[in-house]
């Protein structure tokens, strides 16, 4: 009788904790399903470049540079493109690292070439000189789009990139538009600030190593802490995203560089 009794005892516990295991899988998957429904009905995210009722009356009369590499995309054109359809002079694209295309290899030395479909100069800034516009460049035109996927990590380059270009911007006094794209990592910040006197070309801001903002969110940062040089301020406006949040789970359409395969 007291065996049976221990052994009952133990298979009652053993069904008991199964219960238990069957209830937390079915409760983690029931909140799985309803974030994803939640998910599910809210809008699509709008980027900046994609609300063109907003800039293009902007750029009216204007000679255009676009900073922008194969993440640019509006729809399924990129914003080039729907800028030379709409009759707006694009005088010369500023390519960041990993080209235009973005084939590129990490650093690798990116030289200045022609876009083949539109004829619009293309000029490096990963060409082995500054990353800075030369002054021969920076007279080739009045406004300068900047519309480019980031990811939110300090060792990433191209918010490098956009910070020389607002700066020398800033000290020539040109305007800068930015259609801002949704941060992939925007719904978290972690890491160390980065100590000043270690900046380089992948650590050029005193910010964390996930930062957790828009590029349009940290050009305004930029502008708003003076961390250009001498302190000066660049001529900003911002496209925002519509829809978007830093608890929207957004998924990058299009791979941003050849280093970020997937979004693990």
């Amino acid at each position: 009788m007291n065996k049976l009794s221990v052994i009952a005892g133990f298979l009652f516990c053993l069904i008991i904790n199964k219960l238990y295991f069957i209830r937390k899988v079915i409760v983690l998957f029931c909140t799985l399903c309803s974030a994803f429904c939640m998910q599910a009905q809210q809008p699509a995210v709008v980027v900046g470049a994609e609300r063109t009722a907003e800039y293009l009356p902007l750029l009216e009369g204007k000679r255009i540079a676009l900073f922008s590499n194969h993440t640019g995309i509006v729809g399924n054109k990129h914003l080039l493109d729907v800028l030379i359809e709409n009759k707006i002079n694009v005088t010369a694209i500023f390519s960041p690292e990993h080209g235009f295309r973005g084939d590129a290899g990490a650093g690798d030395h990116v030289a200045s070439s022609v876009d083949e479909k539109t004829g619009v100069p293309i000029l490096s800034l990963y060409d082995g000189n500054s990353g800075k516009p030369s002054e021969t460049s920076m007279r080739k035109f009045d406004l300068l789009i900047v519309d480019i996927q980031d990811v939110g990590l300090r060792f990433y380059t191209y918010y490098v990139t956009m910070t020389k270009l607002m700066d020398a911007c800033a000290e020539q006094h040109k305007k800068v538009i930015l259609m801002d794209r949704p941060n992939p990592n925007g719904h978290y910040v972690d890491g160390p600030i980065l100590n000043m006197k270690y900046k380089s070309g992948v650590g050029g801001l005193p910010i964390p190593v996930v930062h957790g903002l828009t590029l349009g969110e940290l050009a305004g940062m930029v502008n708003g802490e003076k961390w250009l040089t001498k302190g000066r301020v660049c001529d900003l406006t911002v496209i925002k995203c519509l829809n978007y949040t830093h608890q929207t789970m957004y998924r990058l359409p299009i791979l941003p560089s050849p280093n970020l395969p997937n979004m693990l």
